[in-house]
């Protein structure tokens, strides 16, 4: 019983260390401002020149065999350019995953089984193929719950940046210039990709619309693929340029204040579950002994 029990509290200590890794915590607000005043040396891109390990290279090398590139859609690539995760490192954590939640209920059933308890050998193996699927689309799904958050704070940056080139605009600079100026004023990831495309539209000798246009694509960021088209056919007229980065603004402006407030709806609503279990709990407690004392327990 005691082996048991023991077998039980390691078992569930795993899937406790498992979930914590799939699921980080939150940095400390110490360490997040931190960041955001710390100089600009990052861009999402970067982390995709680094060279995976012998490990990241043969679970690659397992998933290229058993085809699975065929799930990285354009979704899954943009979210991976924006987090600055490559798709071997993707790849490999999804197929390791899945091979953990395979090898679990085996493992459990088998320390079961060392304790004096026996169970169908159909549990472990639909447990197994269960936790394998689930396993396979945990990171995925985690994927997308980070680049969700860039995304958000890509939209928060470009609508400062945009109020910064419309200011520029409006003291009688030109088009390039208050791009180029709003870019270098500004800090953080966002303002990097900002600076690296209007950067690598300039040595193409494309116009800074469409390395907007090109990191709006990469990125997914929809509004600016929308910055892009609405700037471009308004030509080289400043004022119609003006115009069109003021009513991008407002409306980046308004999107995020909406999105504040659904966000703060939603928390609110999480914060009521809470509530109602505790509720009941204590309505159970209160009327145990009663219930009990009709039932004759």
């Amino acid at each position: 019983m005691i082996l048991a029990l023991l077998v039980g509290a390691g078992v569930g200590l795993g899937l406790v260390l498992v979930i914590g890794g799939l699921v980080p915590a939150r940095p400390p607000l110490a360490l997040a401002l931190e960041r955001l005043h710390r100089p600009a040396t990052f861009s999402a891109g970067t982390a995709r020149l680094a060279a995976p390990s012998p490990a990241t290279r043969v679970v690659h090398r397992l998933a290229s065999t058993l085809g699975l590139q065929r799930l990285m859609g354009r979704s899954v690539t943009a979210d991976l350019r924006l987090t600055g995760q490559s798709v071997e490192d993707h790849l490999a954590t999804r197929v390791l995953v899945a091979l953990l939640g395979l090898a679990l209920p085996p493992a459990t059933a088998v320390l079961m089984l060392a304790g004096g308890v026996t169970i169908p050998i159909v549990m472990p193996g639909s447990a197994s193929a269960l936790l394998c699927a689930a396993g396979f689309f945990v990171p995925a799904i985690t994927l997308r719950s980070e680049a969700a958050e860039r995304r958000h704070s890509f939209r928060h940056a470009l609508s400062s940046y945009l109020d910064l080139v419309a200011v520029t605009l409006a003291g009688g600079a030109g088009v390039e210039t208050a791009l180029q100026d709003g870019a270098d004023t500004g800090q953080g990831w966002a303002y990097a990709e900002l600076r690296q495309a209007l950067l690598t539209s300039r040595l193409l000798g494309e116009t800074p619309w469409a390395g907007m246009d090109r990191l709006g694509r990469e990125l997914g960021i929809v509004e600016l693929q929308e910055l892009a088209a609405s700037a471009a056919l308004a030509g080289e007229d400043g004022a119609r340029v003006r115009g069109s980065i003021a009513a991008k603004a407002r409306s980046l402006r308004s999107r995020g204040i909406s999105d504040v407030e659904a966000s703060a709806q939603a928390a609110t609503e999480r914060m009521s579950l809470p509530i109602v279990l505790l509720m009941l709990g204590f309505m159970v407690f209160i009327l145990y002994p009663a219930i009990a004392r009709i039932i004759g327990l």
